[in-house]
């Protein structure tokens, strides 16, 4: 059996933390910013984490080896 290979547009997207957690950059930052108010654009900096059931499908689909 091969082994997994991640999947290169997950890597660019999540982060895995020491203790299992997703990390993720949140929606609606990449495009359209003057349509945006400044709150909107402010309070979308940073990362989030993932619930942790979708949390444990990226780990098991796209990061195996995280």
């Amino acid at each position: 059996m091969p082994k997994l290979k991640t999947k290169s547009g997950a890597k660019k997207r999540f982060k895995v933390t020491a203790t299992g957690k997703v990390l993720h950059a949140q929606r609606g930052k990449r495009h359209g910013m003057i349509k945006r108010t400044k709150k909107q654009i402010r309070q979308l900096r940073g990362t989030r984490v993932l619930f942790k059931t979708d949390g444990d499908n990226v780990k098991k689909y796209f990061l195996p080896n995280a």
